[in-house]
């Protein structure tokens, strides 16, 4: 079968440098003790045969594109029963693997990469570990600090539950075809934190509201919830941490405890 054709509509670009894709596989270091491991999009395979090399974790695949599906089925026969023709947004991961903690690893579809993310975000506790690539713009944004210019929603809402790291990042010319950004690699583990000791979906709330009006200072872009006057007012979302973020919605619980 000859190669598969990238699809525009589905934000296919295909990795063709080996090296690199080696590198992305051997980030999944089993942080949490799973021993499954679910790649997005593989496309042609080209992590695939990489992650196949490891027999501490057996490797499944989830694909939207058909033609895909049917180069994997011919190419790579050891994955037989575990390339699902499926869209990775709609499928439920608390079953996935029987309800057994599972890694994520891809060459992410830049035009869902954060959808991905929100999606993990919701089965966070099945999801010990996630490395792959990502547009650079939206890599970085994960991995920004508080104070930083791409600090935004996915930093905060994922840095609350998982430690990230920046590891390297890729040119355009290393895709097939070439995307008109550049891409980043990043890895994310699981924390240590099961419970925010807040409501998480006013967690959220909270958070979003502060980065939809960022270049206002929190009491304007807050001014429906009628906080108490408290220091954090007086600074914009990006400089307020996690933990920060946290202690504001401690505050809105409090004091106003209908939250949309």
């Amino acid at each position: 079968m000859k190669d598969v054709r990238a699809k525009k509509s589905l934000g296919q670009h295909f990795l063709r440098d080996l090296e690199a894709a080696q590198k992305i596989v051997e980030l999944m270091s089993l942080h949490g003790g799973y021993d499954q491991v679910l790649e997005i999009g593989p496309g042609m395979g080209v992590l695939t045969q990489y992650l196949l090399q490891h027999t501490e974790y057996q490797t499944s695949v989830v694909e939207l594109d058909r033609e895909s599906v049917e180069y994997l089925n011919i190419h790579y026969p050891q994955l037989q029963g575990r390339i699902h023709s499926a869209d990775f947004l709609h499928l439920d991961l608390s079953t996935f693997f029987g309800g057994k903690k599972f890694g994520i690893v891809g060459n992410f579809p830049y035009n869902i990469s954060s959808q991905i993310l929100f999606k993990v975000l919701d089965y966070k506790d099945f999801v010990p570990e996630i490395a792959g690539m990502f547009q650079k713009e939206v890599a970085v944004r994960i991995a920004s600090k508080p104070g930083n210019k791409d600090y935004g929603i996915l930093s905060v809402l994922l840095q609350a539950f998982y430690d990230i790291e920046y590891c390297f990042s890729l040119g355009p010319e290393v895709f097939s075809p070439p995307p008109k950004v550049n891409s980043g690699v990043i890895r994310l583990k699981r924390n240590n934190v099961s419970d925010l000791g807040v409501s998480e979906s006013k967690f959220k709330a909270i958070v979003k509201m502060g980065f939809n009006q960022r270049r206002k200072t929190l009491r304007n872009a807050l001014r429906a919830l009628q906080l108490p006057e408290n220091p954090f007012l007086n600074k914009r979302a990006e400089q307020l941490s996690v933990a920060d973020f946290l202690e504001l919605t401690r505050l809105a619980e409090a004091n106003n405890p209908i939250i949309e």
